[in-house]
């Protein structure tokens, strides 16, 4: 589940720069996946919560069904994203070199939080969970120095508000996905 919340949002990232119907069909498709996923193991864990199992058990189950949750959302954060690249194309829509750099570096940063989350969970390594937060801490400064450039772009007109609306919508996508690795991290 955790690996195909990661592809689907690697890939809703990757439309973004080169959009292509057959990505769409892969995000939709690895979303569709997840959600069955978080249906399947959280009936399942519930199921096993009801039995009896030590304190330490049901502690585990919880934090599972928490991360769950959290995989589940990522991917739907990744259709969201999906969706921004799809109306980019749909009205011919570019964003300037400079707010296209700014991305990448918000997309390396979240690729980076979502791979080491995923990483601290699969192998239980506090460690790297506890590297988490002060990225997700640099993610939100990211975040608020995309939306500050962008409103310095707009007042000297080198793009438009509804590039800007696309804009928010992928940077608050973004700065919920490295929110829910945090949630995972903590986990």
């Amino acid at each position: 589940m955790a690996e195909e919340s990661h592809n689907a949002l690697f890939t809703a990232l990757s439309l973004v720069d080169k959009y292509s119907e057959e990505g769409v069909e892969r995000v939709e498709n690895m979303e569709s996946k997840v959600d069955r996923y978080e249906d399947e193991l959280g009936t399942y864990l519930v199921k096993l919560s009801h039995k009896d199992i030590s304190e330490a058990d049901s502690h585990s189950l919880s934090i599972m069904l928490h991360c769950i949750g959290d995989f589940e959302r990522i991917s739907d954060h990744g259709m969201n994203l999906k969706d921004s690249a799809k109306e980019m194309k749909e009205k011919e829509m570019q964003f300037s070199s400079k707010a296209e750099k700014e991305l990448g570096i918000f997309f390396d940063a979240v690729k980076e939080i979502l791979n080491l989350s995923i990483d601290a969970f699969e192998t239980n390594n506090t460690d790297e969970a506890a590297r988490v937060e002060p990225l997700e801490e640099v993610i939100d400064d990211i975040n608020t120095v995309v939306k500050a450039n962008h409103i310095r772009r707009l007042q000297k007109g080198k793009c438009t508000i509804e590039q800007g609306f696309v804009l928010s919508d992928i940077s608050m996508n973004l700065e919920r996905v490295s929110d829910h690795c945090s949630n995972i991290a903590v986990s």
